[in-house]
């Protein structure tokens, strides 16, 4: 019997200080809004489902394998970081289930794009990616807008040899 592998990951960006950061979330542009601070295009949504993949397949953390201490991953997409986790946890020995991103923050307006996002994200996994979004009403840093906080769960399942 096999038995699939669940991981969970979250991430967690604020609000650049500098208004020219390009705004990436979910694998999109999103032209209208003040990007988020980080090593990387500071994608929250496309960390969080590296971080989630890499966990069910046990195999490190985001900072594992793209962490600052890696200058080549600087300015780097959240995609192309996803697709590479993709690639590891499948050269570890596991396919892909699925990966379901929840995103919370007051920007930028999602629900018209979420579609979109979701099939940036699963062409980048090969395997189905749903995500969605949320406010908080308003509380904690998120509602006031100067961060982002991205939760996923990852389904993985054993290769069978």
């Amino acid at each position: 019997m096999i038995l699939p592998r669940i991981g969970n990951g979250i991430d967690v960006h604020a609000v650049s200080q500098d208004p020219a950061r390009p705004m990436w979330l979910a694998g999109l542009h999103f032209p209208d809004d003040v990007g988020l601070s980080g090593h990387s295009d500071g994608d929250a949504v496309a960390h969080a489902a590296c971080d989630a993949l890499f966990s069910a397949a046990g195999i490190g953390d985001l900072g594992t394998h793209f962490g600052v201490d890696r200058p080549e991953f600087s300015g780097a997409s959240g995609v192309s970081l996803l697709a590479e986790a993709a690639r590891l946890v499948r050269k570890a020995g596991f396919e892909i289930g699925n990966v379901a991103v929840q995103f919370v923050g007051r920007r930028p307006r999602f629900s018209a794009r979420r579609e979109e996002a979701s099939l940036v994200l699963s062409d980048a996994i090969g395997a189905p990616v749903s995500v969605i979004a949320t406010t908080s009403d308003g509380l904690g840093y998120e509602g006031e807008g100067t961060g982002i906080t991205a939760y996923a769960t990852a389904l993985v399942f054993p290769r069978q040899r």
